[in-house]
């Protein structure tokens, strides 16, 4: 596999997202240097973190497509998790920037400046950011296979836990970025037409705890991926439906599904119908594994075979 074929696999959002936000990065910085607005500096603190964390994820998420390898059988699906706890102590500086920044504008407020430059550059990011989250909820749409219920924002919400987790970070983190365009608009208007220079301040510690929030979502649900984590229930009711729904298999012992990355191990111990020949039961176990590697985003499936006890095991 070439380069740009492992380019292309990885993850879409992240991609965009990071050439996204080092442009927003870069002028809602020349915006603050020139207007000295804190809640356009917190702002451009945000998509600073943004950019260099979805640049990470994005070549995370490069990494974690490559084949499985002689020392490395699993694969590498778990790399993505690392990047993602990388991009979450940036977050969480960056946060902390942004917080000490509002806290001491709280403490000493200034009048901003070029107030139309400002909400131009502002409303540049919404549009921009809302793309792009847009896109990642689109993506949680097609990683998890759902259709939609109720439309693409419901669809995104309920789902997001069970996609990728380099489009989990990219959802939460333009989430917060979207709302913290719309939240800097509000504290620059404020401050201009009601003198009300504390709203500087406010939103700028605003915007610092959404983005602590981010670290904490981001950084939790990467550590329950490296840790290991079982698939979500809908995937594993997929898969042994799948198992239970071949005409010669009686019974589903045990079996265990690892979700790494956005890929999905398979172990089990099957019981078939007894009787059977020993070149008829590894023919249902070839065809009952090609099957299950069929389905979307399992990586591998590892299956015992043994003859029906009499008992039922899986219910």
């Amino acid at each position: 596999m070439g380069l740009l074929e492992k380019i292309k696999k990885g993850n879409t959002s992240s991609g965009v997202a990071a050439v996204g936000n080092i442009f927003l990065a870069g002028i809602k910085a020349v915006a603050a240097s020139i207007s000295g607005s804190g809640t356009m500096f917190a702002s451009a603190m945000h998509s600073l973190a943004d950019s260099i964390n979805q640049g990470f994820v994005f070549f995370g998420s490069v990494l974690a497509e490559l084949p499985p390898t002689k020392r490395f059988p699993t694969g590498f699906g778990r790399v993505i998790n690392i990047f993602c706890m990388i991009a979450v102590v940036v977050v969480t500086i960056m946060a902390y920037e942004t917080i000490k920044e509002g806290w001491h504008l709280l403490q000493h407020p200034i009048e901003a400046t070029n107030f139309f430059l400002n909400i131009i550059i502002l409303l540049i990011s919404f549009f921009v950011d809302g793309f792009i989250l847009v896109k990642a909820m689109k993506e949680i749409r097609d990683e998890t296979g759902t259709a939609e219920k109720g439309g693409l924002i419901r669809t995104a919400f309920q789902q997001v836990r069970k996609a990728a987790p380099a489009t989990r970070l990219v959802f939460y983190e333009d989430l917060v970025a979207t709302f913290s365009a719309v939240l800097a608009i509000i504290g620059i208007v404020l401050a201009q037409f009601f003198n009300v220079l504390a709203a500087d301040g406010i939103a700028s510690i605003i915007i610092g705890i959404l983005m602590l929030y981010v670290a904490y979502r981001v950084g939790y649900d990467n550590m329950v991926g490296l840790i290991g984590v079982a698939a979500p229930a809908e995937v594993e009711e997929n898969i042994t439906n799948i198992i239970l729904g071949h005409k010669d298999i009686v019974d589903i012992q045990q079996i265990r599904i690892i979700q790494e990355g956005r890929l999905y191990h398979v172990e089990g111990t099957i019981e078939l119908r007894k009787g059977m020949m020993l070149d008829e039961a590894d023919d249902v176990q070839i065809h009952l594994r090609n099957m299950l590697l069929n389905q979307p985003d399992v990586a591998d499936v590892v299956l015992g075979i043994l003859e029906d006890d009499g008992k039922i095991n899986w219910k």
